[in-house]
């Protein structure tokens, strides 16, 4: 294939320049942002209902609108998968992202529109590529294929005429400008197969003859995908099956828990590795430094960022922040307004604000993914960023993990009980957890706190899953696939005890 990537880079690149105005104009950018959104939605029945055609300004916006959680909206938005138009969004919505489900087990339908796809989505994609071409000037990823890992639809639902609802890298392949499949593989029938177990060998033979430049996709599930493709060409580093393989956009999953096992079957001096921020509701942020993990937070994407103090997040009456008036190092629930017709949407993330001018943040998590059983507060990063270091100190490789607390029974002390796959097991499994313990204790004072003494809080236990047991879960909960993730970290035992009962 012809090397277009010099005919390609002076259109991303002139991208970035539009970018500059982050820095010192944040402020204007996001107002400009809102007041499109206010504009475009203002017939829609939301929009009638909170009169948008009279606000002007966010002050106004704030004041008039309450936050929304997901329940909240849920019946707005079953109305559109039903087939209404204007309801949180003008025109008719046709897809629908299906995303992890509400506390009381339902699943999550999040409205993907024209605009969400083409302001957001596809804007946030190109601005990834806009970023990696200015990081790496010598890149040919142009030369060759993209190998992008998605999802499927949920073909069993009865749904209206037209309407699709599945993973969103489902939607996104669905709408994707014809010439960008000649660019990327697989081929469209194999990228949205719904079984996994069917796809797999597939999407290897689909892949293992391309000149394959670039990865997109769940750092877990592409893992297993590359190591399939390892195996069929009797080959122990990706780069002889794709000499020309140069960058792996991740994102939906930390990915320091996987760069070591990456790191084993790829060529370092040609392999870079860029983080993102793509989630259901949107494209958020992307890396712009190889010195920083901190992404930088997407201003002009059709989406208005609101900020709310993690301490307050359980607070009746919270105090909710714009861009403008955030503050570097603090740790604040990510609240959006956005061309999916979701108005100050709760989106359940937490994020660290790292640098401001331009503002960069990391993922410090979920609003519920965490355990406080015993005030111990502990968060996905704190988790991923001791077992990590736990591994990295033991030699083993995690392929999956949770964790759930054991509460105090029959005298003894509560503790945190951790399932646990391993591509490769410590050799003294007492001590990897030791050493879990240890840099949980490191990186968050209230766990140190409870675990002194072993007084309110005992050591972590572990539980070692047997090999694919995390996919036989997802399986069964129907959500196996490219894009699906286990939870890390929850507050009660439900999940740990679905696994558990597996293992029997």
């Amino acid at each position: 294939m012809i090397n277009l990537t010099p005919l390609f880079r002076s259109h991303f690149l002139s991208r970035l320049q539009q970018q500059v105005r982050y820095i010192d104009h944040a402020d204007a950018v996001q107002q400009g942002e809102l007041v499109r959104l206010i504009e475009k939605a203002s017939l829609t029945r939301f929009g009638r209902k909170y009169d948008f055609s009279s606000i002007r300004t966010y002050r106004q916006f704030a004041s008039t609108l309450p936050l929304y959680s997901y329940e909240d909206l849920r019946p707005q938005i079953m109305r559109m998968v039903n087939g209404e138009k204007d309801v949180l969004w003008p025109g008719r919505c046709m897809n629908f992202a299906q995303s992890s489900g509400t506390s009381d087990g339902r699943s999550k339908y999040i409205p993907i529109t024209r605009e969400s796809l083409q302001w957001n989505h596809y804007q946030g994609s190109s601005d990834v590529v806009s970023h990696y071409l200015n990081l790496n000037p010598s890149s040919r990823i142009f030369s060759g294929k993209a190998f992008i890992l998605g999802g499927s639809f949920a073909n069993n639902l009865k749904l209206q005429r037209g309407v699709r609802v599945g993973d969103l890298s489902a939607s996104l392949i669905e709408n994707m400008n014809p010439l960008a499949n000649l660019v990327r593989i697989p081929e469209r029938r194999v990228a949205l197969m719904e079984d996994w177990s069917k796809k797999l060998p597939l999407l290897v033979d689909a892949a293992i003859g391309q000149d394959v430049t670039n990865l997109s996709g769940v750092p877990s599930w592409f893992l297993t995908v590359l190591r399939e493709v390892l195996k069929k060409a009797g080959k122990t580093c990706i780069h002889e099956v794709w000499p020309h393989l140069e960058v792996f956009f991740h994102g939906g999953i930390a990915f320091k828990p996987y760069r070591k096992q990456y790191e084993e079957i790829c060529d370092m001096e040609r392999m870079h590795f860029l983080e993102t921020y793509n989630a259901s509701e949107g494209f958020f942020a992307v890396q712009s430094d190889w010195e920083s993990q901190a992404m930088l937070l997407l201003l002009d994407v059709g989406v208005f960022y609101e900020f709310l103090p993690i301490e307050e997040s359980n607070s009746e009456t919270p105090e909710v922040y714009p861009i403008w008036e955030i503050e570097q190092g603090r740790t604040y629930e990510l609240i959006i307004t956005a061309a999916n017709g979701l108005w100050r949407y709760r989106l359940g993330d937490t994020v660290t604000i790292e640098q401001l001018n331009p503002v960069k943040i990391t993922i410090a998590g979920r609003t519920r993914s965490f355990i406080n059983a015993f005030g111990e507060e502990l968060m996905v990063h704190n988790a991923d960023h001791a077992i990590t270091l736990a591994a990295q100190e033991t030699g083993a490789e995690v392929l999956n993990y949770t964790a759930a607390p054991v509460y105090s029974i029959s005298g003894q002390k509560g503790h945190h009980q951790w399932l646990i796959e391993f591509a490769r097991e410590p050799e003294d499994k007492t001590r990897f957890m030791q050493l879990l313990d240890q840099h949980l204790r490191e990186v968050n004072s209230d766990y140190d706190a409870k675990r002194t003494g072993d007084i309110f809080l005992a050591m972590p236990s572990l539980v070692v899953a047997p090999s694919g047991l995390f996919d036989r879960w997802l399986g069964s909960t129907g959500k196996l696939g490219g894009q699906r993730k286990v939870p890390r970290l929850s507050n009660n035992r439900d999940l740990i005890e679905q696994m558990l009962s597996m293992i029997n």
